[in-house]
């Protein structure tokens, strides 16, 4: 069984001072090699380089994202500590940084949620990209089902929207909550995830293709 490993998801403002002696050890080593190496030895040291790596970038994201300092030191150290209990999930070969901030962008979707004073995350607001207007994903989703029922926007709708999204793979899972739910651009997508704006672009794809298969196939069985 794991350790906790607290000391290494400390506040974002201060963790950096801790982790400057230690960069030297482990300089030059792939974020990838970081998380492994720590998977296989609990080093706290390398986990608490991985952090640092990631302090000002993610936790700039997550104040952006949440609109509160405050909360996205929360919501930063949450996204630690599940990369702590998940690091035996992560497979060689993948990269860390998406792997990342799929779960930071989770986290924060979680956070909000939690929140009853939260900015309602709006599914059926649309989006533009790029000069190109997206649509909602309420909208996306539901147009591929002919008749009245694709216009009706519900909160179980919404919340069927959530379910559907969660259950995608990370891959595509973080292109919907960046594009759709955190209403960034495709070159910002792709800045985050580390990808080409044209991979952005076919993720999206092949996510809305999926969407709106399971939202076909849940509407068929339900009609008389």
């Amino acid at each position: 069984m794991k350790k906790n490993n607290t000391e290494a998801t400390q506040n974002p403002k201060t963790a950096n001072s801790n982790a400057t002696a230690m960069q030297v050890n482990h300089d030059g080593r792939s974020d990838e090699e970081l998380l492994l190496e720590y998977r296989t030895t609990e080093d706290a040291a390398v986990f608490t380089e991985l952090v640092a790596r990631y302090q000002r970038e993610l936790f700039n994201y997550l104040r952006r994202f949440l609109g509160d300092a405050a909360k996205a030191e929360d919501v930063f150290q949450q996204t630690f500590l599940q990369v702590h209990v998940k690091s035996e999930l992560f497979q060689p070969g993948r990269k860390f940084r998406p792997w990342l901030y799929t779960i930071a962008t989770n986290q924060a979707i979680d956070y909000q949620r939690r929140n009853r004073r939260h900015r309602r995350l709006s599914l059926d607001q649309s989006q533009r990209t790029s000069g190109e207007e997206v649509g909602s994903l309420m909208e996306v989703v539901a147009s591929q089902e002919a008749g009245p029922h694709a216009k009706a926007e519900t909160g179980e709708q919404a919340e069927w929207i959530r379910s559907a999204v969660g259950s995608l793979p990370d891959t595509l899972q973080s292109a919907v909550q960046l594009v759709y739910f955190r209403g960034m651009k495709y070159r910002e997508a792709a800045q985050v995830l580390s990808v080409p704006v044209g991979t952005v672009k076919s993720r999206l794809h092949s996510a809305l293709q999926r969407l709106g298969q399971h939202w076909r196939d849940g509407h068929t069985k339900n009609r008389p």
